[in-house]
């Protein structure tokens, strides 16, 4: 019984969906295409139990936007390792929150809402902080930014200290202008730049691939670029 059980098992697993090959990037590719959501995915739990609820996001003058809410992900069907990923964005209205998750595989892996990942942190004023998010990341100068209390490990899980704070909480455009986001992941280590600015850079990453994704976590924010590539020849 228990061989026909294991032959059983191993059937379906070679039966089973596997996750797609992480693609390297060889030339620069437009994610978002201008015209509609191709190749992205919504992850909205409300429109779990109210298919009725409002699409959080949408294609408008071109420019693919995240309403805020109903919280969730717009989630990459294609998964990336080694990359360039080139970000323009800005607050049309009241700025607030929102970021770009690198490395997402598990959905609803925190809180039921957010994938395992690494999130770049777009907020207003905090841009460029790293929260991990079931996976974890390291930078030089962890006892400073990256504080936590009495109890508290260093992680991505509920209860963790997950955030690791940017280098210059000061590379932001004012409300309402454009802003330049640009992410690294080469190998193990994630870099960030805000406006030419470096605003992080860990190494030690749980994760090396994995899809990204948008958030609609609260603020209205518009994308008008939204581009992949390779990643420039490292340094000797």
């Amino acid at each position: 019984m228990r061989s026909i059980l294991a032959v059983v098992t191993m059937l379906l697993l070679a039966q089973a969906p596997s996750a797609p090959e992480a693609m390297t990037p060889t030339s620069v590719t437009p994610l978002f295409n201008g015209r509609d959501l191709a190749g992205w995915k919504a992850d909205v739990p409300e429109k779990d139990t109210n298919p009725s609820a409002p699409d959080s996001f949408i294609v408008r003058n071109g420019m693919l936007v995240s309403l805020g809410t109903p919280n969730g992900h717009l989630v990459t069907e294609q998964r990336y390792r080694n990359y360039r990923l080139v970000v323009e964005y800005r607050f049309p209205g009241k700025p607030g929150n929102c970021g770009v998750l690198v490395h997402a595989s598990r959905p609803r892996a925190l809180y039921k809402m957010f994938p395992q990942s690494i999130e770049v942190q777009m907020m207003h004023e905090n841009a460029g902080d790293f929260w991990c998010i079931q996976e974890n990341i390291e930078v030089p100068d962890m006892e400073k930014r990256r504080p936590r209390n009495d109890g508290e490990m260093w992680g991505g899980a509920e209860g963790d200290a997950r955030r690791i704070l940017n280098l210059t909480d000061g590379s932001e455009k004012p409300a309402g202008e454009w802003n330049t986001l640009i992410i690294e992941a080469r190998e193990r280590s994630i870099k960030v730049w805000v406006n030419g600015d470096l605003v992080n850079d860990g190494f030690n990453c749980t994760a090396d691939r994995g899809k990204i994704a948008l958030q609609a976590e609260g603020a209205e924010v518009e994308f008008r670029k939204v581009d992949i590539g390779p990643l420039p020849a490292a340094a000797k």
